[in-house]
């Protein structure tokens, strides 16, 4: 197992940097061409861009229990910016988690519903500060449709990101803080979110990309809080006819969990319908 996670990591990594090797073809793409797909290849990685797009990201959760099942969370993620006035926008950002739970966690064989669903609206100023793009947005949490795809109590929160775009980089930060304090105590949720995401844009669309989510539960027993991820993988920013579209394949294996039981590694595919504005 140890080898097969090495070989897909490494074929990840490689993919697009054979690309990147053989850019002839890149290099010949007139100038004003080759900026348009580079543009777009950022607003595709900067979540607070005043752009309509559909993500459809799908996390495969490996080796969880004694008898090493899978779990697989779909996230459908539709965001629509608004136009505040001059000098804000509102970016709403629906995740609609389709949660498919293995047998050791429903007890009663392997279910899928959804679990639950988070709506933001980051408010975030149209011109950045000092090469900074930043919003903070409150977060209204849905129940899950069965106890055994999340919890079953309404929720709330907090969250806030923060992000530059030097040359071909794009970097960033995403804290989010969720609390659904009522309910019975398997119910409640007191769990806080970090994301930093690190993108290195290529020739002819290509991209080099790691964005882990590390999670801590305030619920939980002291030692078993954390869930740290690391890892990455490469994406594709290309059209199908007219339509914009932005494919990626991450692997990430978790070097802090919280039991034994937790998932060892997972592999994230995502595929978003984007809007540019013209």
């Amino acid at each position: 197992m140890k080898n097969s996670k090495t070989s897909l990591a490494t074929s990840l990594l490689l993919l697009p940097l054979i690309t990147f090797a053989s850019s002839n073809a890149a290099n010949k793409l007139p100038s004003s061409e080759a900026k348009a797909k580079l543009a777009l290849a950022k607003a595709a990685q900067n979540p607070l861009a005043a752009m309509i797009s559909v993500p459809f990201q799908n996390n495969t959760n490996f080796n969880i229990g004694p008898d090493n099942q899978t779990q697989n969370v779909m996230l459908f993620q539709p965001v629509v910016p608004f136009d505040l006035n001059d000098e804000w926008n509102i970016i709403s950002r629906t995740i609609v988690p389709i949660t498919t739970q293995p047998d050791y966690i429903t007890q009663d064989g392997t279910k899928t519903g959804l679990g639950n669903t988070q709506v933001v609206a980051y408010f975030s100023p149209k011109k950045a500060y000092k090469g900074w793009i930043w919003g903070v947005s409150p977060l209204v949490m849905l129940p899950a449709s069965s106890r055994e795809y999340g919890s079953k109590e309404w929720g709330g929160g907090v969250s806030a990101l923060a992000l530059t775009m030097p040359g071909r980089w794009v970097f960033g930060g995403l804290v989010t803080q969720v609390w659904a304090p009522s309910g019975d105590e398997s119910n409640q949720i007191n769990s806080t979110s970090m994301q930093y995401f690190i993108n290195y844009n290529l020739p002819d669309g290509w991209y080099l990309s790691t964005a882990p989510t590390m999670t801590y539960n305030w619920q939980a027993p002291a030692d078993e809080r954390w869930t740290v991820p690391i890892g990455g993988g490469a994406g594709k920013i290309f059209h199908l006819g007219k339509q914009a579209m932005n494919a990626s394949l991450r692997a990430y294996t978790n070097v802090v969990k919280p039991t034994d039981n937790s998932a060892d590694w997972t592999l994230q595919a995502q595929i978003t319908f984007m809007f540019p504005t013209k």
